[in-house]
């Protein structure tokens, strides 16, 4: 192509907005929308680019545009949403005493895990730099297969607190500003993750606690530069302090013991959100107990066969070994009824494992009806309020016009059974249609879900 021809090409593709976006029409679909609206019947669902263009009445919806998507029988929620992640792809060396290993390809696979069951955003909130903010700058780039991936990069505590290894440490905010602002400009983080908790329960023993002082200091700090926060707390008295210090969000639900009716009114005035991670206590007891979880479809096309043996067998054994399995089993049900009266009382639960796994985010639903929710709260809990709890809900979360196209289509009712989010037709991530057959998957290659009309 010469001069005159690249500019010719160029004049036109500016007086039609440029190069032709996908479209897609979705017809005779029940939408469940995310917001906690009834379902809604023999709809139509329009994408454009990477837009939801139209949701409207078929009967009433014209002619369709780009490729017809026969929806009969099947039901379109958004994409799924895990809010408290810590992404896999890094481990120490075998001595543990030199640096990390990281794991690129690890760490794409459970990012490919996620996608496979249905989620097209994650929250990972603490890691090493050098493996989420690497993964998140391929993610934007395209260059993965992956959720949007929103990141803190290290977290910030004070020393010998929660979470010190992984974390930024600040003792003064004024001698140790400096450190705030290179944390802010070098890894430009999504999120803050601070960590406020002295611990002493469990089996675990006492540690020191960031000053409340110091946490009011550093949120705000963030705050003025635009970024959100989530705080790392375990017992009520410390969440309704950070709560006062100005945190948007807590990255755990009351897991110490029961709330209080106080707390339960705070949380539903104040509508701050909260991660659920009920998943990372019941981990411990299950894989106990009910070691054959590892045999589901969802974990052998996710897992390798050699990852899901050792679970099986070395890690078990661990685990039946360790106070802290039992400790974290007596504790689930506390903690589920603590969420169920929050979310009760107009709380802003939002999907969280604190692990790095697609299937433990599909078992933290099946907890949370176990906790008592419906699968319709437990649909907005994993899709609009993951949105609210990034603040990005104008964007993302819900089945709305104007909003990105991150969409599941479902071959059963989900309101009916929460275990049919899993029973996946088609999974679009901001209006293109995930291939499966290309997803670098742990458990080896699948077909591809959706072959067309």
């Amino acid at each position: 192509m010469n001069k005159t021809q690249w500019l010719t090409a160029a004049l036109l593709l500016a007086l039609i907005g440029g190069p032709a976006r996908a479209a897609y029409t979705i017809e005779h679909v029940t939408v469940i929308d995310g917001t906690g609206a009834a379902a809604k019947t023999d709809m139509t669902v329009v994408v454009e680019g990477d837009r939801i263009a139209k949701v409207t009445p078929t009967r009433v919806a014209g002619t369709p545009v780009g490729q017809v998507i026969d929806g009969r029988g099947k039901y379109l929620i958004p994409g799924l949403m895990d809010v408290h992640i810590h992404l896999a792809g890094w481990r120490w060396d075998a001595k543990h005493d030199g640096p990390p290993v990281i794991d690129h390809a690890a760490a794409e696979a459970a990012l490919a895990g996620y996608l496979y069951d249905g989620f097209t955003t994650v929250v990972d909130v603490g890691n090493l730099p050098e493996n989420s903010l690497y993964e998140r700058a391929r993610e934007r780039a395209g260059q993965i297969q992956s959720p949007r991936i929103f990141a803190t990069g290290n977290l910030i505590t004070y020393p010998g607190s929660h979470g010190d290894a992984m974390a930024v440490r600040i003792s003064d905010f004024e001698k140790d500003k400096a450190l705030l602002d290179r944390h802010i400009a070098e890894q430009q983080p999504d999120i803050l993750k601070l960590t406020y908790d002295e611990e002493g329960w469990g089996a675990r023993p006492m540690i020191t606690l960031m000053p409340q002082p110091l946490l009011h200091q550093i949120i705000q700090y963030y705050n003025e530069h635009g970024i959100r926060t989530t705080v790392h707390v375990s017992n009520e008295r410390r969440s309704e302090e950070a709560i006062y210090a100005g945190a948007d969000t807590l990255a755990h639900p009351v897991i110490q013991g029961p709330v209080s009716d106080n707390f339960v009114r705070l949380m539903a005035a104040k509508k701050i959100p909260f991660a659920t991670t009920l998943t990372i206590g019941e981990n411990y007891s299950r894989l106990v107990e009910h070691p054959e979880f590892l045999d589901q479809s969802d974990y052998v096309a996710t897992m390798s066969a050699a990852e899901r043996q050792d679970l099986k067998t070395t890690v078990r054994a661990s685990y039946q070994a360790r106070s802290w399995t039992w400790w974290m089993k007596l504790m689930t049900p506390i903690c589920e009824e603590n969420i169920r009266k929050i979310v009760a009382a107009g709380g802003v639960a939002a999907l969280g494992t604190d692990q790095s796994s697609g299937p433990a985010a599909h078992r933290e639903m099946e907890l949370l009806v176990q906790a008592g929710l419906t699968p319709a709260q437990v649909i907005r809990i994993a899709t609009h309020n993951g949105a609210v709890f990034l603040g990005k809900a104008d964007d993302m979360g819900s089945v709305e016009e104007g909003k990105l196209a991150d969409l599941v289509l479902l071959n059963a009712d989900p309101l009916a059974d929460i275990d049919n989010t899993k029973a996946i037709a088609l999974l679009m991530k901001g209006g293109t249609i995930v291939d499966e057959s290309k997803l670098p998957l742990a458990g080896g290659a699948i077909k591809k879900r959706y072959a067309g009309s």
